[in-house]
C-alpha cells in the first residue's frame, strides 16, 4: 500500500488539488510541505496532532515537512471557525509561544540535517510594505470569491473586520514565500482551511506561472460531531504540565465506543488489518481496543515509560488497588484553607476535577463525587489540613481519581 493509500484508508484526505501529483510527490518522498500552527497557547493540544501525525508519516516516506509557526498571521487572527474576533497576542506572548512549540513538536519531526525546517512567517511577514502587498499580492484575489468561502461566510452576519479579511492573502503569501525560498511544492492542513490553501496554490500560479498543490486532512470528531480534544475542564494538552500523562491516557481511554476505532485508524500506527478484525468487537473487547488507543498514543506524546505507567495506575484504580503514590494528584497550600479546612467544592476545582464551583456543586448533587471512599452527599462538607496531610482520595464518576495533599 502506498502512503497516499494509506492516509486515504486512514480516513485522513478530505480534500486535494490535482490528487494524481499529489499523490507522484508523497509516494516517492518529493514534496516538501508545509503545516501552519498558531501559537496562541504556549503548548500543542490534541487539535494539533493530528497535523503533527500526518507530518510524522509523511517524513518517514523522505518527504520533507515544514513545521510554520503563525507568528506573523497570529498578530491578525484567523476567522475560520470562529464567531467573534479574538484578542491580540503581544510580540513577547507570540515568541514564548513558538519557543513551547520547538521542544514538543521535536518529539514528532527530525529536524537533523535538513530533514525537516521550523519556520516563523513573522520573519517575512512583519516586514513587507503594505503598499507593495496591496500591488502585487492584492491584485491576485477576487472579493468576491473570497467572499464565498467558507471561513468567510461564517463571520458575515456577526461582523468580519478588515484586519481578519487580510488573513487569506497573508496564509497565501506564505506558501508563495516558501515555494520561492525553500522549494515548498505542497500545503496541509485540516479541512477547515480550504480557501485559504486553494488561496496560496493561486497566488503561485498566477504570480510565477508554475504548479504547486494543497492536500487537508479530516478533522477527528467525536460520533455527536464535536470536536475531540475538549473535556469538561478545558483542552487536552501535549504539554505533562498541563495534562499529566495519566490524564492524557484516561482521556483516550474513556473515548466513545462508536470514536475509539476512528481514532485508532487515524492516530496510531497500529496496522489497518489489525483494526478492522476489531470491528465486531464489543463490550470487555472493545475495552481492550480503548487501552490499546490509550497505550500508543500517549507512548507517542510522553515516552513508553509514562505510558506504562499510566496504565498500570489506570489498571489499579478501576480494580480497586490503588497505588497511592503514582496517583495523579494535586498539592495545596497553606493558603488554600480557611481556619485549617477547604469546602469540598473549592477541593474539586483545586484538584481540576471540576472546573467551577457550580459544576462541582452539580457532580455533588448527582451523586457524582466520593472522598476516600465515600459518597459525598453535602455540597458544604469540609476537609480538614489534618486529613489533608495524610492524602485524600477523591472520585469522580467511575474512572477520574485525583489525591489531594498538603505537605507535613
Amino acid at each position: 500500500m502506498t502512503l497516499y493509500d494509506e492516509l486515504v484508508a486512514r480516513g485522513l484526505v478530505a480534500q486535494v488539488t490535482d490528487e494524481e501529483e499529489v499523490k507522484d510527490l508523497i509516494n516517492n518522498g518529493k514534496a516538501t510541505f508545509y503545516i501552519g500552527f498558531d501559537p496562541t497557547a504556549d503548548s500543542l493540544h490534541v487539535g494539533h496532532f493530528m497535523a503533527l501525525n500526518l507530518m510524522r508519516r509523511m517524513q518517514r516516506a523522505g518527504n520533507r515537512p515544514i513545521a510554520l509557526i503563525g507568528g506573523g498571521t497570529a498578530m491578525v487572527g484567523d476567522p475560520s471557525g470562529r464567531t467573534d474576533m479574538r484578542s491580540m497576542m503581544t510580540p513577547e506572548t507570540i515568541a514564548h509561544n513558538v519557543e513551547c512549540f520547538k521542544k514538543q513538536m521535536s518529539k514528532f519531526i527530525d529536524f537533523s540535517e535538513g530533514k525537516a525546517l521550523m519556520l516563523n512567517n513573522a520573519d517575512w511577514l512583519m516586514k513587507l510594505n503594505y503598499v507593495e502587498v496591496l500591488r502585487e499580492v492584492g491584485a491576485c484575489f477576487s472579493v468576491n470569491n473570497m467572499l464565498r468561502a467558507e471561513c468567510y461566510k461564517q463571520r458575515m452576519e456577526k461582523g468580519l473586520s478588515f484586519l481578519e479579511f487580510n488573513y487569506m492573502i497573508m496564509q497565501s503569501y506564505d506558501f508563495y514565500h516558501m515555494f520561492q525560498t525553500v522549494g515548498c511544492n505542497l500545503q496541509c492542513g485540516g479541512n477547515d482551511q480550504w480557501s485559504n490553501m486553494l488561496g496560496g496554490t493561486e497566488l503561485i500560479r498566477r504570480k510565477l506561472g508554475k504548479d504547486s498543490y494543497a492536500l487537508t486532512i479530516n478533522l477527528l470528531l467525536t460520533s455527536d460531531g464535536k470536536k475531540m480534544g475538549k473535556t469538561q475542564s478545558g483542552a487536552v494538552w501535549l504539554d505533562p504540565a498541563k495534562t499529566s500523562p495519566y490524564e492524557f491516557y484516561q482521556y483516550w481511554r474513556n473515548v466513545d465506543d462508536s470514536d475509539v476505532l476512528n481514532c485508532l485508524r487515524m492516530l496510531t500506527d497500529v496496522s489497518l488489518d489489525e483494526i478492522a478484525a476489531m470491528e465486531s468487537w464489543q463490550g470487555s473487547e472493545l475495552n481492550k481496543a480503548k487501552e490499546l488507543l490509550a497505550f500508543e498514543l500517549t507512548k507517542l506524546v510522553h515516552s513508553e515509560e509514562e505510558a506504562n505507567k499510566a496504565q498500570e495506575i489506570a489498571r489499579g484504580l478501576f480494580s480497586g488497588a490503588a497505588d497511592m503514590d503514582n496517583m495523579p494528584s494535586t498539592e495545596l497550600t497553606e493558603e488554600q484553607l480557611t481556619d485549617g479546612e477547604i469546602g469540598i467544592l473549592d477541593l474539586l476545582v483545586a484538584s481540576t476535577l471540576a472546573p467551577s464551583k457550580r459544576e462541582a456543586r452539580q457532580l455533588v448533587q448527582q451523586g457524582g463525587v466520593l472522598l476516600d471512599g465515600e459518597k459525598v452527599a453535602d455540597a458544604t462538607q469540609r476537609v480538614t489540613a489534618d486529613q489533608l496531610k495524610n492524602g485524600v482520595v477523591i472520585k469522580k464518576g467511575k474512572k477520574t481519581y485525583r489525591k489531594v495533599y498538603i505537605k507535613n
